[in-house]
């Protein structure tokens, strides 16, 4: 896509088709781990869904997990830990995909660990300026890309923050 379409209402397909373009170009082999995330998990879920069907689609062996709302030792202790160590369930190869979608997945302390995410938004939601994709998942059937410019946010703009537990009645 040229620069003058970047934020045009695209075909979901084309721009599935685009991100996985994009993500392949940049990690093409290896253990390559994938978050998708959004205000709204119910977008992101799909769109995770959706994204893992095109890389398989583009011969990539992808392993696919919802992981819902996860602190970070349980994240690393059962995903991502097991995924390299190529004991994963599904993901026992040398050159898989893993594409998860869940919450606090870009968080500073976690954001490190993805060779590529995806922040997903619907309507007046704001984004998460660690990702590397900013999808307007509103349409989903039209959903459109966008480019931020956070020169004036720190860089956890977007962070989710644990909730705390309820209280003992």
């Amino acid at each position: 896509m040229d620069t003058d379409s970047m934020n045009e209402v695209t075909d979901r397909q084309v721009l599935l088709d685009w991100i996985a373009d994009e993500f392949l170009h940049n990690s093409w082999a290896g253990r390559r781990l994938v978050a998708v995330e959004g205000a709204t998990t119910g977008p992101a879920a799909r769109f995770a869904d959706d994204l893992a069907g095109v890389l398989s689609e583009r011969r990539q062996v992808v392993v696919r997990r919802s992981l819902g709302e996860v602190d970070e030792p349980t994240l690393r202790s059962t995903t991502i830990e097991p995924f390299r160590a190529g004991t994963l369930e599904g993901a026992e190869g040398a050159d898989t995909v893993l594409v998860v979608d869940g919450m606090r997945l870009l968080n500073d302390s976690v954001r490190g660990i993805w060779h590529f995410s995806i922040w997903t938004l619907v309507g007046d939601e704001l984004p998460h300026s660690g990702a590397n994709v900013i999808v307007d998942d509103t349409d989903e059937s039209r959903p459109m890309r966008y480019f931020y410019d956070y020169c004036k946010l720190p860089p956890s703009f977007g962070e989710r923050r644990e909730t705390a537990p309820a209280a003992a009645e």
